[in-house]
């Protein structure tokens, strides 16, 4: 058996797998994100580590015993700063934090390989910009730090020992030339760093330490094997079986993300396209991210006093699509693809006297799924063609949304048996490739279809014109210019 161990921003998830591959054990723990400053978000990276602890011991003890490797998997880019006894030095700034947007303007223009060898725009949600931040705003603690990780790999640090990083994960610091796969000295000059303050880089099926002997004693295990892991997006496309070129899915998680494999680093930033490592050798990835998906379902739902996510769904789908004039614009953290703005904020538009909760649930559903549209374009125009999106995340255990989301993308999703589960299953499948060898292909296959949903053309038909309006307003709400052939 494989334990999978996801480090996310709302909660840990750990899973374990059978030989067959199917889950057969689930341990979760609740996460908080503080936000002190406008624009800033942040965590304890001990609460991570408390959170991961939880998750594993909900596992069943007998289940634990039996388990013969562990992959990690994690919420990309957040500054994790250690000092010189490994501690941290401050709270992790994350990736939804958008305070150095003055600190991207400055890398952009003083170092263009950013975009080149980094394969990617500077943006606040990077980590590369928060070192910067660091650096001008809080020098004492810049001075002091020994060592940069990205969470999961501080969790890894706390089970091993051993500071090490994968492609995929390290990839979003910005700070990794990502079509050779090594950390660029220069890059990280550009920053006041060195490589030395960089962890060792490992492929993500790779080995990258061992469990310590009091860590395996406190989780009943044995001192097993631990895989380089992924970045969460990463290890969720291993999970489900993106990994050859052209192949995608939609992770429908805090934030939305469309991820696409490919089999050569094609770097496109014009758009805000991210291009990164995947965590299987020889593949890298294009992806269009945007900050706020599920967050928002969350929020409106406590705006709106629904009881939660199912509650919220059941009155957008009494209130119907498109039923009224309604626009949300779910830009709570800023956004990235296709815009990189991290000072937009979301807005409701079009509000009239006959708005409801239901209508406002409706207008939430509506509003990601036009970002989505807006992402799947951008990827589009930078090369990829996507004929399908296999679905994972929280989001994915709605049909209601996957119908709004279908048809404003114009593009089938496919649902697979367990695809809520998320990185945790790629992470585990990780482990089971670093433990036991095999084939990526063979290995990392994507489990059951439990449905697809095509999209249908009078729902589209009948969204359009919102869809239209959604895409002009974004201009209304942001200092920055909106494209006009978006």
């Amino acid at each position: 058996m494989f334990l999978g161990i996801d480090i996310g921003t709302s909660g840990v998830k750990a899973v374990v797998l059978d030989t067959h591959g199917a889950v057969v054990g689930q341990g979760v723990a609740a996460l908080s994100v503080q936000r002190p400053e406008l624009l800033w978000s942040e965590q304890d990276p001990d609460a991570w580590w408390a959170a991961t602890e939880a998750a594993v011991r909900a596992i069943d003890p007998t289940i634990r015993r039996a388990v013969r490797g562990v992959g990690i998997a994690g919420q990309m880019h957040g500054a994790t700063l250690l000092g010189a006894d490994d501690r941290p030095l401050r709270p992790a700034i994350l990736w939804n934090d958008g305070r150095s947007f003055a600190e991207c303007d400055a890398l952009e223009a003083e170092t263009p390989e950013f975009g080149t060898v980094g394969g990617n725009i500077v943006m606040p949600g990077f980590t590369a910009p928060k070192l910067e931040w660091v650096r001008r705003h809080e020098p004492d603690v810049f001075d002091r730090v020994t060592t940069v990780l990205l969470p999961k790999d501080y969790v890894r640090l706390r089970m091993t020992g051993e500071k090490i990083s994968d492609m995929s994960d390290s990839a979003g610091t910005l700070w990794l030339d990502v079509a050779k796969r090594a950390w660029s000295a220069s890059l990280l000059a550009a920053c006041g760093l060195s490589v030395e303050q960089m962890p060792r880089l490992v492929e993500g099926s790779a080995l990258g330490g061992r469990l310590r002997p009091d860590i395996a004693e406190t989780w009943g295990m044995a001192e097993v094997p631990v895989a380089g892991g992924g970045g969460d997006n990463a290890a969720g496309a291993a999970g489900v079986g993106v990994v050859s070129d052209g192949k995608a899915l939609l992770s429908l998680g805090t934030s939305g993300v469309i991820f696409v494999a490919n089999d050569r680093f094609r770097p496109n930033p014009a758009r805000a396209v991210h291009a990164f490592c995947h965590c299987l050798p020889d593949l890298w990835h294009q992806m269009s991210v945007h900050l706020s998906a599920a967050s928002c379902i969350d929020w409106v739902a406590r705006l709106t006093g629904a009881a939660g996510a199912a509650e919220l769904f059941a009155r957008a789908e009494a209130a119907g699509a498109a039923n009224g004039p309604e626009l949300f614009l779910p830009y709570l953290s800023g956004e990235r693809t296709p815009y990189n703005d991290a000072q937009v904020r979301g807005a409701f538009l079009q509000l009239d006297n006959d708005t409801d909760p239901g209508r406002l649930a409706q207008a939430v559903l509506e509003g990601v799924a036009f970002a989505l549209a807006d992402g799947l374009d951008a990827l589009r125009e930078a090369g990829s063609e996507v004929a399908e999106l296999a679905v994972i995340g929280g989001g994915a255990r709605s049909r209601y949304w996957g119908e709004t989301i279908a048809a404003a993308m114009d593009v089938p999703l496919v649902y697979l048996q367990g695809g809520e589960v998320g990185p945790a299953l790629g992470a585990a499948r990780l482990a089971q490739l670093a433990v036991d060898g095999g084939s990526p292909a063979d290995v990392c296959v994507a489990p059951p279809v439990s449905h697809v949903i095509a999209p249908d053309a009078t729902l589209r038909t009948r969204i359009a014109p919102k869809l239209a309006a959604f895409r002009a307003a974004y201009s209304r709400v942001s200092p920055k210019p909106a494209r006009t052939d978006a």
